[in-house]
């Protein structure tokens, strides 16, 4: 485990803050998650345009200026011991070239969110701090499990999972040991090219998306490909994949695990000997169980697969 990217446990009575770096919320989207915050001993702290918004071709909790002056804000203060962003959506690509870290670096906390929020995540690890990819203080229109939230808190007492899952069929068998980048595929992809990219090299790549095109999601896939990625990482770990595809009006959120898009995945990796995971539990589905961008993670793909930070 990469001690010194991890910051300290939260104890009891630590305050918690909320912001909305891309879509705009309401107070009744994010009530129950407050709640949750509450009643597991933490103090929520809700920044100043938490419930703003701002319309300008997407609705927006705030302006770009309302939104990077919350963040820096919640990284900063000293007072604050984690940051859960409130939801994804988009508009933390605004926020990326006006993040202070000054006060962070000397008070480090975890950041926690999916999504648009991977954005946020690369740059953190780029400046060398883990964040928790997990759900946002939304609860989604698909709803999230118990133990999504359960498994988060479990990572700001500083206790690291374990999770053991069934196998898939476009697995690819292997041990490997490394640490864990990605998030949301389109994303990843939105940043490549750029300063603010993850770092592939000998790295587990970990991707989600949502609502993309069969043709859109081989883009991405094929831009990935065509930049070098894999034949820079270690591993690849698929998680959710849903409403994909050109009949996304007619699919349930509760298929969170497209079987067209991983096969298609897998025939573009298929000349890379690296092992793949596919169907873990994350993203934008209901059982969306943390992950831990920036940590160490030992992976065992075999009749039966582990994955342990």
């Amino acid at each position: 485990m990469n001690e010194n990217l991890f910051p300290n446990p939260l104890k009891k009575g630590d305050k918690i803050a909320i912001i909305s770096p891309a879509g705009a919320v309401d107070l009744t989207q994010l009530e129950k998650g407050i709640n949750m915050i509450k009643s597991k001993g933490f103090e929520p702290i809700i920044g100043e345009h938490l419930y703003t918004k701002f319309s300008n071709g997407y609705n927006y909790a705030g302006t770009e200026q309302e939104r990077i002056k919350d963040i820096n804000w919640a990284l900063n203060d000293k007072e604050i011991s984690a940051i859960w962003a409130s939801r994804g959506g988009y508009g933390c690509q605004h926020l990326i070239q006006h993040l202070n870290l000054k006060g962070f670096v000397k008070h480090p906390k975890w950041y926690i969110g999916y999504s648009d929020n991977t954005v946020i995540q690369s740059y953190l690890l780029k400046k060398g701090f883990a964040s928790i990819h997990g759900q946002t203080v939304k609860t989604s229109s698909f709803g999230v499990t118990e133990k999504s939230y359960d498994l988060i808190f479990d990572i700001l007492k500083g206790k690291t999972p374990i999770y053991n899952l069934k196998s898939n069929v476009f697995n690819k068998k292997g041990n490997i040991e490394g640490q864990l980048i990605g998030g949301n595929l389109a994303l990843i992809y939105a940043l490549l090219g750029t300063k603010y990219s993850f770092t592939f090299k000998d790295k587990i790549l970990f991707i989600e998306d949502i609502g993309e095109n069969f043709y859109a999601l081989d883009r991405m896939i094929m831009s990935l490909d065509l930049s070098g990625v894999f034949n820079k990482i270690k591993g690849l770990i698929v998680g959710g994949m849903t409403n994909m595809g050109d009949q996304k009006e007619n699919k349930s959120y509760e298929e969170s695990f497209d079987p067209f898009v991983y096969k298609l995945i897998s025939e573009r990796i298929s000349k890379y000997k690296f092992p793949v995971v596919f169907g873990f539990p994350n993203g934008h589905i209901k059982d969306n169980r943390p992950l831990i961008i920036g940590g160490n993670v030992k992976m065992e793909v075999q009749d039966t697969i582990k994955i342990e930070f």
